[in-house]
């Protein structure tokens, strides 16, 4: 597995938003300049997270961003399926007409493996990630 540019860019952008004072709005072009990504590529990848409720759009002259929930809140699964959709390690865990095989021998540990993924996804926040950046470490209750 292996984010995609939109993927890596929504995380790093919720990242830089839960770096902001608590109710701030950042525009959109000082989150592209910081995070070094297309500000209309950024845009489209920002209108999924608005619309799963993970980030907040604000319109206006002032407008811009803000996180919609604390960043304990945001799991990095969450900012991963907003932009990509559900993860499936291999079609056939998504859908079983995807596959020809009948008794397919990998399937049990595709889904020991797709399992473990989202686990770790999911038990993870932008809070957590926020911490190990700061410490240079991960802590041993994440």
């Amino acid at each position: 597995m292996q984010f995609t540019k939109a993927e890596s860019y929504g995380i790093f952008g919720v990242l830089y938003l839960a770096k902001q004072a608590q109710g701030k709005v950042t525009p959109l072009s000082e989150i592209s300049e910081v995070q070094k990504v297309p500000e209309k590529f950024l845009a489209k990848i920002f209108q999924s997270l608005s619309k799963s409720g993970v980030i907040r759009s604000h319109r206006g002259v002032k407008g811009g961003f803000s996180l919609d929930k604390t960043a304990s809140e945001i799991s990095i699964k969450e900012i991963v399926e907003s932009v990509h959709g559900p993860y499936y390690l291999a079609k056939c865990l998504n859908s079983i007409d995807a596959c020809d095989r009948t008794n397919c021998p990998l399937m049990k540990l595709l889904e020991k493996a797709q399992f473990a993924l989202t686990k770790v996804l999911s038990d993870h926040s932008v809070a957590d990630i926020l911490e190990w950046e700061e410490t240079g470490k991960e802590t041993a209750d994440n």
